[in-house]
């Protein structure tokens, strides 16, 4: 069940990733900041995990996110560091890009998962499935996944062979089958497996 407000009073920033598992593109994240009362009114709205709603309802729900929210910044890492620092390590530095550009005074990040973010200078808590059990980490996979999506959507006139505006850049069968007959592009990760 999905917690409308925090319980505890620090200034906090909900920070989640997406793009960890695909094969083209750099890994997304974004840091939300949200008073309790509207995260009672996203609560409201239907926002919970980006993954479990459609592409439609996400969209709809970003402007209330964007409108509503006190502060968001997205952060990325690229693929080449992702292939150079690993993945996991990657997803960590592009949530610490994202909290790091917030201007309000955070004193507490919440992070989706079991990772604390490395060197960072405030209190964190972790949460497991935090996209579907604290708003702010909600509202923070939306606000990546809309991000990532509308980048991959952009580049993917560029890189014909892969079916990209279908899979996001994920291993589908028929982008699988653009790598094996063109290669891999200069924004695949090299360090991730066909199969």
């Amino acid at each position: 069940m999905m917690l409308a407000t925090m319980r505890d009073t620090r200034l906090a920033a909900g920070v989640d990733e997406v793009g960890r598992g695909a094969l083209f593109g750099p890994v997304v994240a974004a840091a939300v900041v949200l008073s309790p009362s509207v995260a009672g009114q996203l609560q409201q709205l239907g926002v919970t995990d980006s993954k479990a709603l459609t592409p439609k309802r996400r969209q709809m729900l970003l402007r209330s996110i964007q409108t509503l929210a006190t502060e968001y910044r997205v952060g990325c890492a690229s693929v080449a560091e992702i292939d150079r620092i690993n993945i996991l390590q990657a997803s960590l530095l592009a949530m610490k890009r994202a909290v790091l550009q917030l201007s309000s005074p955070i004193e507490l990040c919440l992070v989706d998962g079991v990772h604390r973010i490395p060197s960072l200078a405030m209190a964190q808590k972790t949460i497991i499935k935090g996209d579907r059990n604290e708003m702010a980490i909600a509202a923070a996979s939306i606000v990546a996944k809309v991000w990532r999506d509308e980048l991959i959507l952009r580049l993917a006139p560029l890189f014909p062979y892969y079916d990209l505006s279908a899979n996001k850049g994920y291993g589908t069968k028929k982008h699988r089958q653009g790598i094996e007959k063109y290669g891999r592009s200069c924004l695949h990760r090299r360090s991730f497996k066909l199969r």
